[in-house]
């Protein structure tokens, strides 16, 4: 079969790598080629077999998995799904092996792991699918100094300005791509809103991973913050949708239940519809690396209330969905690398 996707599982219960390959396998379009209980016998596989993806179990013996993910990332890059009982909410190794290079999260419970599984057949078999469809090996990271520094100039204009809101959404990839450019925001940038599709408590650790890493302070967004010069808020994964309103002369973020939207919650389309709607030309918003559409149509009406909109370019994308199909709405102003976007986004209110 031409366009089957070849599956390597990688876990040191042999339980759990005859369920995944049952599972995986029950999918004809998905054919397990092989099975491995530690990293060292998965290196073998993978040279040999070049597997288009890898669900990856953390604990194991001989070497753990966010190491091994580490070592083949830099030389055989491929697709991979994490799937472990370690990937639980705050978790800072889960933050390491999404920066690592992972393209998705699947936690395993401590118990009842059979009836997990056999509830979640459908979604591990689709978030498989769509590991496979990831460009991993844009994941490399480049020099320092490939990176557009934003201007003494630029800086000096934003001191200028008020209530402009920066708005940026994300998915598969861009755990590590917000991890490269939000360093090279100034101190006194614009107030910036983030939704990454993470699952819901692992933002707690990856907004304080940022924080560590950057010159503006980020932290995970609560119900009610301001959005003021010099901070970054990142939705809370899982549970909650999270939009921009105005509070009399204020911006401010608001979290609330609701349906998902293009399958995702919190939504991109949900953060972008609120920042057309209360922030409008005042706004500068980004869709970066990502699978699906989320995004795509918030970014539309943003350009359409007079904001300045922007996309990460293909080359430098994990997967060119969200900004793709922004794209194809003409939704975007520009499309720009990944190392560009900061100076983009602060450029769009000097000018």
């Amino acid at each position: 079969m031409g366009n089957e996707i070849r599956v390597l599982v990688v876990d040191d219960s042999a339980m759990v790598r005859q369920t995944l390959s049952t599972i995986l396998s029950s999918d004809n379009e998905i054919r397990v080629i092989g099975a491995a209980r530690d990293p060292y016998e998965a290196r073998d596989i993978l040279v040999r077999e070049k597997p288009d993806v890898v669900t990856l179990d953390i604990e194991m013996p001989r070497m753990d998995g966010v190491s091994f993910l580490r070592k083949y990332m830099r030389t055989l890059p491929v697709p991979t799904v994490i799937i472990s009982s370690l990937a639980e909410k705050g978790k800072k190794i889960t933050i390491e092996a999404l920066e690592a290079g992972a393209v998705d999260i699947i936690t395993k419970p401590k118990v009842g792991l059979m009836e997990h599984f056999e509830s979640e057949v459908d979604n591990i078999i689709r978030r498989v699918k769509s590991a496979s469809r990831s460009k991993v090996d844009r994941l490399v990271i480049p020099q320092p100094s490939s990176f557009n520094p934003v201007s003494t100039e630029q800086i000096k204009r934003l001191d200028e300005t008020t209530d402009k809101v920066i708005g940026i959404g994300a998915s598969t990839g861009g755990v590590e791509h917000l991890a490269r450019i939000m360093p090279s925001f100034p101190a006194s940038s614009p107030g910036i809103v983030i939704v990454q599709h993470m699952p819901e408590g692992f933002t707690n650790s990856f907004s304080a991973r940022l924080n560590d890493i950057s010159k503006i302070r980020v932290k995970e967004a609560e119900h009610g913050d301001r959005i003021m010069p010099g901070l970054a808020l990142l939705a809370p994964g899982g549970s909650r949708h999270m939009k921009v309103v105005r509070s009399g002369g204020q911006y401010r973020v608001e979290l609330f239940e609701g349906e998902k939207v293009s399958f995702n919650r919190p939504a991109v389309d949900v953060l972008f519809d609120s920042i057309a709607s209360y922030v409008g030309k005042n706004s500068a918003c980004v869709l970066m690396t990502g699978m699906g559409k989320d995004g795509a149509k918030g970014l539309l009406k943003v350009k359409k209330a007079g904001g300045s909109t922007i996309i990460q370019d293909e080359r430098t994308c994990v997967i060119f969905g969200m900004p793709g199909e922004a794209k194809k709405l003409d939704a975007c102003d520009l499309e720009v690398p990944l190392n560009k976007i900061p100076s983009a986004l602060i450029s769009a209110f000097s000018n």
